[in-house]
Formats: structure tokens, sequence, C-alpha cells
């Protein structure tokens, strides 16, 4: 019987070992990308609902951007502080800033995905560039790097959003893997022909893109994944790129409690249920190869299995994976999260157990 658990196990860390260097290895040993800068018009579209405070601070780096000919279209989605008297003053301030109003509708009352939509049609610009509200540039070529990347075939540019460091705290740490480990998935799986997602804090597409695909129409009952549904609805091997250069990523502030990142993982789990069948079942594979792993090595050394046998796979499975996922932290610049891959893994591995089964008995009604 243990011979049986054993080979299992084995196979498991040989599929994982596969998926690791043929899916993800093509992210991670990928080499830097060439920027030819351009000058195509460009909308910068930024939604916010209630959030005053980073507005404030971050429009003006937006404004600031060093690009030929943009806009930033402002979209206030009916907020109650005073996030639109604040855009109201940008739009006096900037002459390239154009301000959204969005009302309660009671048809799609509270739902991004109807913001956007207005936002996305009142763009003046060819070409949209999206970033959240909270969020900021990595620089003043922000727009130069991203736009750089589209061509007259790939009209749909994946970048990445990351996320502030906060010294001396794993939770950051913890919340900086997952979101390095997420963009490697669908950066990776993009250089391989299958792009199936996406990160609303850091993307572009040509406006045409949206209208082929009816906008939202098709989930627009799902108050979730405007960036990701879109993502997985539209793009195509011959469609999209990405782009991961430093000077090309945004920031935004993390979850500061782990109540609050569950919460936003419960939400991303829910919306990847909508995806296409394969999408879905890659994602799923690789989390269930990842438990599969764990609990029967922590199954064959409970039940004390030859070590001589149990060790060697273990060590070659982790040295491969870590070498791959330390190759791409380095590439998005979050070395010192690999550091910590081993035991990171293995409290998400856990966490995402946890989501998906209270997922299966609690869908909160605002998701849908």
């Amino acid at each position: 019987m243990l011979n049986i658990i054993f080979c299992v196990f084995a196979g498991v860390a040989v599929l994982q070992l596969v998926y690791y260097l043929a899916i993800l290895g093509k992210f991670a040993f990928a080499t830097a990308h060439s920027t030819n800068p351009k000058r195509i018009p460009v909308s910068v579209i930024v939604c916010a609902k209630n959030e005053a405070e980073k507005v404030r601070k971050f429009v003006p780096l937006l404004a600031e951007q060093d690009y030929p000919d943009f806009e930033i279209v402002l979209i206030d989605d009916a907020s109650s502080d005073e996030t639109l008297d604040i855009f109201e003053e940008f739009e006096k301030q900037y002459t390239n800033v154009r301000l959204v109003k969005v009302a309660n509708n009671e048809a799609f009352w509270g739902n991004k995905k109807y913001a956007l939509t207005l936002g996305i049609k009142a763009a003046r610009k060819e070409y949209l560039l999206f970033t959240d509200a909270d969020c900021y540039p990595a620089s003043k070529n922000w727009i130069t790097q991203m736009s750089s990347q589209f061509t007259l075939k790939k009209t749909i540019v994946l970048g990445y959003g990351a996320y502030e460091k906060v010294k001396g705290s794993f939770l950051n740490k913890i919340i900086r893997f997952d979101g390095m480990l997420t963009a490697a998935q669908y950066f990776s799986w993009a250089k391989a022909g299958r792009p199936y997602a996406g990160e609303g804090r850091n993307m572009g597409y040509k406006k045409d893109e949206f209208f082929k695909v009816n906008g939202y129409v098709d989930h627009m009952s799902i108050r979730t994944g405007e960036d990701s549904l879109f993502i997985n609805q539209s793009a195509t091997k011959n469609n999209t790129t990405i782009c991961f250069t430093p000077e090309s990523f945004t920031y935004s502030e993390p979850k500061h409690s782990f109540a609050a990142w569950r919460l936003q993982k419960r939400r991303e789990v829910f919306t990847m249920a909508y995806f296409r069948p394969f999408d879905k079942f890659h994602i799923r594979f690789f989390h269930c190869s990842q438990l599969a792993f764990v609990v029967l090595a922590i199954v064959l050394a409970a039940l004390q299995f030859n070590w001589m046998f149990l060790v060697p796979v273990v060590a070659v499975r982790y040295l491969v994976t870590w070498l791959v996922m330390g190759y791409s932290a380095s590439k998005l610049q979050e070395k010192d999260v690999a550091w910590w891959y081993p035991v990171i893994e293995i409290i998400l591995i856990f966490t995402q157990v946890n989501v998906f089964l209270t997922n299966i008995f609690s869908k909160p009604v605002h998701w849908k």
C-alpha cells in the first residue's frame, strides 16, 4: 500500500515539475522584451467610488505622465464622500482630464461594470489603459511602457499590479507572493498562447476589443471580474501580449488583515467559476496538485516510508519550483518574498482549500 501511495506521490511531483517548467517557465525564463515607444493616443480610465483620499493623492501622478497624447477619464461611481468634488477640481486643473458622473441606476445598482462602460464609451482615444483609484504608476513612463507593446495585431496588453511593501509584516509577504504567483501564471499562459485573465489595476486594450464582445453584457449580473472575465472572453493568442518592465508596474496598498485578504481571495475564486472550461481546469489542476503533493508527503513521512526515496523527490520538486518562482519574483521586483517560498506556499495551499470550501456553502448576494 505504501508503495502505491509513493508512486502516486512521485507522479504528482512529475506533473508539477512539467507544469512549472513548461508553463510557468515561459515567463520565468523569458528574456526582457523590447520597448519601442509609440505616440498612439491613449485614454487612462480610472473608476472610483468613495476613494477621496486615494484619488487626491494618485490622480496627479497620472496627470504627470511623460507622454505626448493622453487623456484621463475619471469616473465617479455615485460616491457619497468627496470623490466627485475632487474630480471636479482636477477637471478644472488639468486640460486633459474628463469627468464621467455615474448616478445610481436601479437596474445596475452599485455595479462597477456599468460605471466602467459609461467611461469607456466617453473615452475619446483609441487605446485604453486601466488602473484603479487606489493605484499609482511606478514611474512617469507607465503609459509609454504599456503603450509600447501595442501593435496592429496585439491589441490587449496585460501588466503587473504590484502591492506596496510593508516592513516587518509577514502577511504582506504572503499577499505579495500570492500576487506575484497570480501574475506569473497569467503572464505564462499568455506567452503560451492561452491568455485567460488580467489585472484591472494595470492593463490596456484597444477600444474596439470592448465592443467586439459587447462589453460586459455577458457577465454584467456578476458583480466581480470586470477585468478577468473580460480578458477571459476576449483575449486570444493573436491579440494579447504582456508588459513587465519595472517602469510599467502600478502599486497599491495591500490588505492589512488576514480576514480582508481572505475575502479578496474568495472573490477571485468565485469569479474563476465563470472562466472558460479549459482555464478552470488548469487553475484547479495547479491547486489540486499542490495540495496532493503536500498531503501525500506528510502521509508518507508519518508512515515512515523509506526516506532514501522520499527525500530526493521532495528535494528535486522544491529545487525546481523554487528556481522558477525565484526567476519570476526577480522579474517582478519581488525577490524578498521568494526566499519564503516553501513556507508561504503551504499557507497559500491551505488558504485556497479553506476559501474553496467556504464558497461552496456561502456566496454573498452582493457578489452576484
